[in-house]
């Protein structure tokens, strides 16, 4: 048959295919009969006009069919179940390298301090100190934490400790420099405020304390450095793809890590703010809350994302 035959006797179709419908059936019938034309018009006309007039029907009726679809919700659910953790296990080796900078700075905080005491008043301020000392003074160590308001010291915190998570990930564009300069800051701050309390002889309760917010709010904040240090590889070592490539295709990976550090932050300022002030609560509650966020965070972070690896890699068909 030729070409103008071909559109002789299909023309009419066509242009009804063109007219709205609500119908669904109808809607999958003509994108059906579209295909099949669609087919026919590249094998037996592969350079005429007819298979671009026919593409753009179909490409309409494609478009009409898909452009109020919503995203099943399992998509959300598979997200955190399944997407996010393979990333994280993608991520393991630079996490481990990222958590064990952190430590070392934590460690050099200690002992520098231990060192010179007057590095504590360099690294935290000699406003901070004085307070903190006067408040230890009044038997009141950690005062700090009960001055404010619940409410807006949460949306402080919160907004804060997220706002430092997303510069320790967005400056792994500098090759990493920056994010690993931001968890040398705190890993050194870390340090030097628990050797404060330790020289006092509240190391004890300072971390049923303190990391009752703390264990999550510094596991986040590794984890951001790990986001932003695998921004800082992908520059650095781009393989066998383009440095744009795959400065983009690590920065689809972190940015959902980053995502799932929001609320982890929201938890721990929600913590910080109405739980961390109640220093008198009893230890098995410190313990409980401390224990269980390092928990979660070993599980969902560590764990979990090897389970997950392993189960896609053995159900994935051999090649």
């Amino acid at each position: 048959m030729r070409e103008g035959q071909f559109i002789k006797r299909n023309l009419g179709r066509w242009q009804q295919y063109q007219e709205n419908t609500e119908d669904p059936d109808e809607v999958a019938k003509r994108f059906t009969y579209l295909v099949d034309d669609l087919s026919y018009a590249k094998t037996f006309y592969p350079h005429g006009n007819t298979i671009k007039y026919i593409n753009g029907i179909a490409a309409g009726i494609y478009l009409s069919i898909y452009k109020n679809k919503k995203e099943s919700t399992r998509r959300l659910i598979t997200f955190w179940t399944t997407e996010l953790p393979l990333v994280i296990r993608r991520n393991h080796r630079l996490l481990l390298f990222t958590f064990l900078f952190f430590l070392v700075f934590v460690g050099l905080g200690v002992f520098s301090a231990y060192i010179d005491q007057t590095f504590i008043r360099a690294v935290l301020g000699d406003g901070y100190v004085d307070m903190t000392e006067r408040n230890i003074a009044a038997g009141n160590p950690f005062g700090v934490y009960k001055d404010a308001d619940s409410m807006s010291m949460f949306f402080q915190i919160a907004f804060n400790n997220i706002k430092v998570a997303f510069l320790c990930y967005t400056m792994g564009i500098t090759a990493g420099l920056v994010t690993m300069y931001l968890l040398f800051t705190n890993g050194l701050m870390v340090g030097v405020f628990e050797y404060m309390f330790f020289h006092h002889h509240l190391g004890f309760k300072s971390v049923l304390v303190i990391f009752v917010h703390g264990t999550l709010e510094l596991s986040a904040i590794v984890i951001a450095g790990c986001a932003g240090l695998s921004l800082g590889y992908a520059l650095l070592f781009p393989g066998t793809y383009t440095r744009i490539q795959s400065l983009r295709t690590a920065a689809k990976d972190s940015i959902k890590i980053i995502i799932s550090l929001v609320p982890i932050f929201i938890v721990a300022a929600f913590f910080e703010s109405f739980v961390t002030r109640h220093t008198e609560m009893p230890v098995w509650m410190s313990l409980l809350i401390l224990l269980s966020s390092a928990a979660f965070i070993i599980w969902y972070f560590v764990m979990y994302p090897i389970i997950v690896s392993e189960k896609v890699n053995l159900n994935a068909p051999e090649q």
